[in-house]
């Protein structure tokens, strides 16, 4: 896919490293001072819920600005049934590409590629003034929370087909790979160039505390 000179394509395993170095830059000091999305990335692709067939970067003159990967995830309904989905993240923009529609290229691109492949319902964390731009609404819309049995604002959804998420009440799960050892974490950090210093009072630290804090039963 190339659109204005923006060319989406699959991840191959020398750009590794490169999509680690440019996730640090695009969650360095985001949601928390530092960051450990880059850690994430690494071990997902270790992962057996990672979707290979859904890891796509996203080039600009040749140098690597985006990238998005997804994992199986699974729905515990109320029925005591259980129903799969998928979700993204990290989906990483070097910072001086934000705002130039590459985290929406790569959204939009291997939505349809998922739904090609038989996938049903995306389910994501992420700030709702975002990602409702691309069609997710609050979980809590079909009747989905947290594995605590929570509605949680930063939790949302996508059905791939219309009707995908009808009668899914329930609890939505993340693949384990998520619970990050914050000690290894910052091990695998250590080996990086620091791009700057830690910091704990930026505007989109105050959002994400804001987000996280938009919580309310679910029954």
């Amino acid at each position: 896919m190339d659109t204005n000179g923006l060319v989406l394509r699959p991840e191959r395993p020398e750009d590794h490293r490169k999509t680690e170095e440019l996730t640090r830059e695009a969650f360095w000091n985001v949601h928390v001072p530092g960051c450990c999305e880059h850690y994430l990335l690494h071990e997902m692709r270790r992962a057996d819920a990672f979707l290979a067939g859904l890891d796509f970067v996203a080039e600009l003159g040749g140098r690597l600005v985006g990238n998005i990967v997804y994992t199986r995830a699974e729905l515990l309904l109320d029925s005591g049934t259980r129903r799969e989905a998928i979700s993204f993240g990290p989906l990483s923009v070097r910072p001086e590409y934000q705002g130039r529609g590459v985290g929406g290229a790569l959204i939009e691109h291997t939505k349809k590629l998922a739904r090609e492949a038989g996938h049903t319902a995306i389910l994501i964390y992420g700030d709702p003034a975002y990602y409702g731009r691309f069609g997710f609404l609050p979980a809590e819309t079909y009747g989905i929370g947290t594995p605590d049995d929570m509605y949680a604002a930063p939790l949302q959804a996508l059905e791939l087909y219309r009707g995908a998420l009808k009668d899914a009440r329930g609890r939505f799960f993340e693949d384990a790979v998520f619970d990050v050892d914050e000690g290894a974490a910052a091990a695998f950090d250590a080996d990086f160039l620091p791009p700057g210093e830690k910091r704990e009072d930026l505007p989109s630290q105050a959002r994400f505390r804001s987000l996280v804090g938009m919580r309310k039963p679910r029954k």
